[in-house]
């Protein structure tokens, strides 16, 4: 069963988050926060498994709560959003979110995305995969060193980053690539420090931008 912490200042848009999570036999809201500032202690009592985080809240908004819960050893944060700000989303990354899905997506979208980073995976809506791409592309390194970096990469990382960025978690990639799971989490720790990479959303944008992986294919 996953346990699912929502956290939205709108109780109507809760009540639908909770509506489509509900009709799952594997997912269970376990509690709600209206603002930010509530998660951390509430993450604390409920423990859940994942934590679906709106952006724009007041009191503490969704960036500085998900930094806040990543900071206190907390499950990952899938984010939802209605718009694709690039800076938010970067924001986002930076803050340590695992996933980022649109509240305008599918119900579907919505339970895929919550498995997945309940799993250990990443989850990123394709909606949001162009802004995010340009906010990396001008944040940070230009193309020619992210090809050097790609270019640092065995064929065993590159596997294994190929198969994280379409959302896979560590057992996952064992299984696929007939690996111990201690193997892979090794393989995903060198791939982090060659590529910079503060954790795995930020290493799925990388290879996106890179070109290792088509959004698409």
């Amino acid at each position: 069963m996953i346990g699912v912490l929502l956290v939205d200042d709108q109780p109507m848009v809760r009540a639908g988050l909770a509506l489509v999570l509900r009709s799952r036999p594997d997912i269970e809201v376990v509690g709600e926060c209206d603002h930010g500032g509530e998660v951390v202690a509430a993450v604390a009592r409920w423990k859940p498994d994942v934590v679906c985080m709106d952006v724009q809240m007041p009191v503490v908004d969704g960036i500085e709560a998900t930094r806040r819960v990543r900071a206190a050893g907390g499950p990952p944060v899938c984010v939802l959003t209605t718009f694709g700000d690039e800076q938010m989303l970067w924001s986002a990354v930076d803050a340590g979110a695992a996933g980022f899905e649109l509240k305008s997506a599918t119900p579907e979208n919505l339970i895929e995305a919550v498995r997945t980073v309940a799993s250990g995976g990443t989850w990123i809506d394709g909606t949001l995969l162009g802004p995010i791409l340009d906010s990396y592309r001008r944040l940070t390194r230009p193309p020619t060193r992210a090809d050097d970096r790609a270019a640092t990469l065995t064929e065993r990382e590159l596997d294994v980053l190929r198969l994280m960025a379409r959302g896979a978690s560590n057992r996952e990639i064992a299984e696929r690539l007939h690996l111990a799971e201690s193997t892979v989490k090794t393989h995903v720790g060198g791939l982090f420090a060659k590529l910079d990479a503060r954790d795995r959303a930020a290493a799925i944008v990388f290879a996106y931008d890179a070109g290792l992986v088509n959004p698409g294919g």
